[in-house]
């Protein structure tokens, strides 16, 4: 395979083998094809990503950010590598924490992608393990030896006393550090206002040290701000093409506006990250709007939008779009390391969506498998749904319990701010043990049944 080919062909045929790439057109025919780009790619000097974007710069304000914003001081250690020095830089001992963090800002996310292409599981693993991204809001998220948990309590009618039944369930596991977050069913001001009191009365009520939010669309947000609706964090789905944002009903301007906005609240009291984004492999494709190029590399240019508002979390939601994009368990696994290891190579907090839906080849031994690599990897929060089911988008995700298994297994805390409100609850015992329910967290209960006070 010649180096010479055009870097988005080379990109597409060295990944991976998954279902989008294949209904895109772009991937490899064959697994003899695959090795051979991937061979050539090692040959590929990061200079070249540069000078050839795969997605044209006049046309796209996601390239221009790239480009534009692109750190040549930081970019300097590694100028003179190729992609295969780059991911055999990776793996050494060398490439340590601090290393990591000061080189982010020079690696654009093709060279990321360029270089996990050529990466085994454990090599993922063990890079991601090595990034440490730190963010605050109301608690502290990211660090070493702590692992995070979004309660998402959705409901399919958005009935208040659901919600918060589901709510109080994910603090008696302990979830819910990262956030509590809730994708509403109807997307009416009236009801995303009526959710976001609600969750903010439970917080200040018992003084919980962390944030809420409800996945709103980003102009829905601006409109609860302009009208004195209390907003933690600002969310957004975001892509890796200007495309396939307009499709998303969204522009760079437009998340500058939000971000200031939200920043502007100061409802933060340890820390100003106040963004929060999704993103997920084969949501350009399935806009048309991928410029010919594979989806995880696409995926990677994503996260130059996120690191652009430094945001308290990113999440791939891995399964999620569904088999014509991840067809099959093995598939997932390998996604939802990639994302996690390039968006940490970036310097994003990133977490995942351990996920699938109900019409692909996985089940939850296969999202038991990504949880306990990914949490090996270091990632910074999964999320905690009522058994693993959502039953108002209608997928397979992580439960409560998972979060609760993955730090007794790896020994690990929730948020130090969340755990001490833990404890002082009697949820949590000194050692992190989950205790049997004790009067105060009974109190919470109570919340439930006088919802509508809320």
């Amino acid at each position: 395979m010649d180096t010479r080919m055009p870097l988005r062909d080379l990109l597409a045929k060295a990944s991976p083998l998954r279902s989008g790439d294949v209904l895109a057109g772009v991937a490899a025919a064959n697994d003899e094809e695959r090795v051979r780009a991937q061979m050539a790619l090692a040959d590929v000097p990061l200079k070249r990503f540069l000078e050839e974007p795969v997605v044209p710069y006049e046309e796209d304000e996601v390239t221009r950010l790239i480009l534009d914003g692109h750190d040549a001081a930081a970019f300097a250690p590694v100028s003179s590598f190729t992609v295969g020095d780059l991911r055999d830089w990776l793996l050494t001992e060398a490439a340590d924490a601090a290393s990591l963090a000061a080189l982010a800002p020079g690696l654009t996310p093709e060279m990321v992608a360029a270089a996990s292409k050529l990466m085994r599981l454990q090599d993922l693993i063990l890079v991601a393990s090595k990034c440490r991204v730190v963010t605050r809001f109301r608690d502290s998220i990211g660090l070493p030896g702590h692992f995070s948990a979004r309660l998402q309590p959705n409901h399919p009618t958005d009935d208040a006393r659901g919600i918060l039944a589901s709510t109080i369930d994910g603090l008696y596991y302990g979830s819910g550090d990262a956030v509590i977050g809730i994708n509403p069913a109807s997307d009416s001001l009236e009801n995303i206002a009526r959710l976001n009191y609600l969750l903010d009365g439970l917080i200040q009520r018992y003084a919980i040290p962390t944030q809420s939010c409800v996945l709103t669309h980003v102009t829905n947000t601006l409109e609860l701000i302009n009208r004195g609706v209390p907003v933690d964090l600002c969310f957004q789905s975001i892509a890796g093409t200007e495309k396939a944002n307009a499709s998303f009903g969204i522009n760079l301007t437009l998340l500058d506006e939000a971000w200031q906005a939200t920043l502007e609240l100061r409802r933060g009291t340890v820390g100003d990250n106040v963004m929060y984004f999704e993103t997920g492999q084969g949501s350009a494709l399935s806009a048309n709007a991928h410029y010919g190029a594979d989806q995880q590399t696409v995926e990677c240019r994503a996260y130059a939008v996120a690191r652009r508002y430094r945001p308290l979390l990113v999440n791939t939601v891995v399964g999620f779009i569904g088999p014509e994009y991840l067809h099959n368990g093995k598939q997932i696994i390998r996604a939802g390391l990639e994302d996690h290891c390039c968006g940490k190579l970036l310097g994003l907090p990133m977490g995942v969506d351990i996920c699938y839906t109900n019409h692909a080849d996985a089940d939850q031994d296969d999202m038991d498998a990504l949880l306990t690599l990914l949490g090996a990897a270091g990632c910074n929060f999964i999320m905690g749904i009522p058994g693993a089911d959502d039953i108002m988008l209608n997928y397979q995700s992580t439960s409560f319990h998972d979060a609760a298994y993955l730090r007794r297994l790896l020994n690990k805390r929730p948020a130090p701010e969340f755990e001490a409100w833990l404890e002082g609850m009697g949820i949590h015992g000194p050692q992190g043990e989950l205790l049997p329910p004790g009067d105060a967290l009974l109190a919470l209960e109570k919340q439930v049944r006088a919802a509508e006070e809320v």
